[in-house]
């Protein structure tokens, strides 16, 4: 079982590289959902994409987890970024399934899809037996997708200067 190489039903799961930070680009154009993000909007879109990406780096040295880029089988196309992060919120260290789509692929099913994948992969792992997807209030169709996913809100809280529910899901031991 690896980390950094899945795959689902429509969709493949890899490592980032920086060649998709140019792919990653049009995330941030027409999108209306960037103030849910807790990024700094006052930066160009192509420090943003870059500094989205190379974080991940990071991420993969130190955690073994961290955004994974999507591609979709069928065009071989970068859609989103999707994987489990881990968090610091309320005191507490927690396993966040996050999934962010670019817009010419909302409403397809995909940020679904890569959200399951992403639980199936860390129950599978058992890398925790609680999993968290941090959403800003407003994000409606996001929270479908948390609760498609079996989640429920845990609890709202203030996260990255944004107000937020905490949906989750406990994993039950035998």
């Amino acid at each position: 079982m690896n980390y950094f190489q899945q795959s689902s039903e429509r969709l493949i799961f890899r490592k980032l590289t920086e060649a998709d930070i140019s792919a990653w680009l049009p995330f941030f154009e027409n999108n209306d959902h960037l103030p849910f993000m807790g990024m700094d909007l006052s930066k160009d879109h192509a420090s943003l994409a870059e500094g989205w990406i190379t974080s991940q780096f990071d991420r993969y040295e130190k955690e073994g987890l961290g955004h994974l880029a999507v591609i979709e089988k069928a065009s071989g196309d970068l859609v989103g970024l999707s994987g489990i992060l881990i968090r610091e919120i309320m005191d507490r260290t927690e396993y966040e399934i996050a999934y962010s789509l670019k817009p010419a692929y909302w409403r397809k099913g995909f940020g679904t899809e890569m959200a399951q994948q992403m639980k199936k992969f860390g129950m599978a792992a058992n890398i925790s037996d609680r999993f968290v997807s941090i959403i800003h209030k407003d994000n409606i169709g996001s929270m479908k997708v948390a609760e498609r996913n079996g989640m429920k809100v845990f609890y709202k809280t203030h996260y990255l200067g944004m107000d937020v529910s905490v949906y989750g899901i406990e994993i039950e031991k035998p």
